[in-house]
């Protein structure tokens, strides 16, 4: 049907899992799988990173979670925050490992573990990114409660670094932190198995950072927090969005195409209509900020404002045919759009530009495809 998709390579995937464990190894890989894999899907991207020597996966939501289980992955799936009171019941059932910072929310989990039973939970210090987690004196308090309940163990702490990428100075301070409370448990002897503060940017630059494990999520897409963040490894982008030319017309000279007749055409010249638009995640700015994409292995800028299902884009005199393959961000034979790109062009992260590709482009699977 509609030819706009992303394209996946899962093999790519498997690979930057192998090569993030083995560098920081001996610690633990867990691959971070929210917001449906950073856009490139939750379940293929778990199976591909387990493939590759991940032992942990991580998630934002109780829902996601589930939907790893109902797939069949049976690895310890970590929560990376309290879930509502309404969720820690299915938190439970489904055999999630849920992190706590308040005393409200460890007592309701007690309430919800059968008898018999212990369930294993992680407890997130504040260190300094102050969005969750316990400040160093409440989730002492916090740590013993846990420690002292008959149905919950403290298998983990854990802190979540804020400028890893950006504030070494910082950053040590936060591991600083982190360290001091867990001196200060051992003191009252409690030492959990599991600790672990790294992310992409804190695993792989800190190495004092990488204790019992590290969450990976955006190096785990081929795909870096910052352009300094270990360049010696080869992390492979998995991603490319991809339509195709469905029209192709001749403008001349000071024709203004699309809405609001914002850009003239400089010269006569042909325009390619292609179906994808800002309601598929292509902003609607690009046109505006220097925005483009590859057709037949060739750049060529947006001819006018991005639509909500179309865009239009200036092709010259080149020849152009409908059902042309136009790679909107990725590879395409030499040249390439890469999610960085679109992040300068944006004033934003390639975060953000990888998850806000929608569920109205379906996800094409690929083992090798080229990216």
């Amino acid at each position: 049907m509609r030819p706009s998709h992303v394209e996946v390579d899962l093999n790519a995937i498997r690979h930057n899992a192998e090569v993030i464990a083995a560098a920081i190894a001996p610690a633990m890989l867990c691959a971070v799988v929210k917001a449906d894999g950073y856009g490139h899907g939750d379940v293929p991207a778990a199976e591909m990173a387990l493939e590759g020597g991940a032992q942990w996966l991580a998630v934002a939501l109780v829902e996601e979670g589930i939907r790893l289980r109902d797939a069949g992955i049976d690895v310890p799936i970590l929560l990376l925050s309290e879930p509502t009171k309404e969720e820690a019941p299915l938190a439970v059932k489904w055999n999630l490992v849920p992190t706590v910072y308040r005393r409200t929310f460890i007592d309701l989990l007690s309430e919800h573990v059968g008898e018999g039973t212990i369930l294993p939970v992680h407890l997130k210090l504040d260190t300094g990114m102050h969005r969750v987690g316990a400040s160093p004196e409440v989730a002492l308090d916090l740590a013993l409660a846990v420690h002292e309940s008959p149905r919950l163990e403290l298998q983990g702490v854990w802190t979540h670094f804020s400028v890893a990428d950006e504030d070494p100075d910082y950053t040590k301070q936060q591991i600083a932190r982190f360290d001091e409370f867990v001196s200060a448990l051992a003191e009252r002897g409690i030492e959990p198995p599991m600790l672990h503060a790294g992310n992409t940017a804190g695993g792989l630059m800190f190495e004092q950072a990488r204790y019992t494990m590290v969450r990976v999520g955006l190096g785990l897409y081929g795909l870096r927090p910052a352009p300094d963040t270990s360049p010696e490894l080869e992390l492979r982008p998995a991603m490319r969005v991809i339509s195709a030319v469905s029209l192709v017309r001749d403008l001349p000279a000071g024709a203004r195409p699309s809405y609001g007749r914002r850009r003239a055409m400089p010269r006569a010249g042909r325009v390619a209509t292609v179906p994808i638009g800002y309601a598929d995640g292509v902003y609607r700015r690009l046109s505006s900020v220097g925005g483009e994409v590859l057709i037949r292995g060739k750049r060529y800028p947006y001819a006018g404002t991005v639509t909500m299902d179309q865009i239009l884009i200036d092709v010259g005199d080149d020849d152009v045919e409908v059902g042309d393959e136009v790679v909107v961000m990725g590879t395409q034979g030499l040249d390439s759009v890469p999610a960085e790109e679109w992040a300068s062009w944006m004033d934003t992260i390639n975060y953000e530009v990888v998850c806000n590709f929608g569920p109205r482009l379906p996800r094409h699977y690929r083992r090798g495809c080229g990216i």
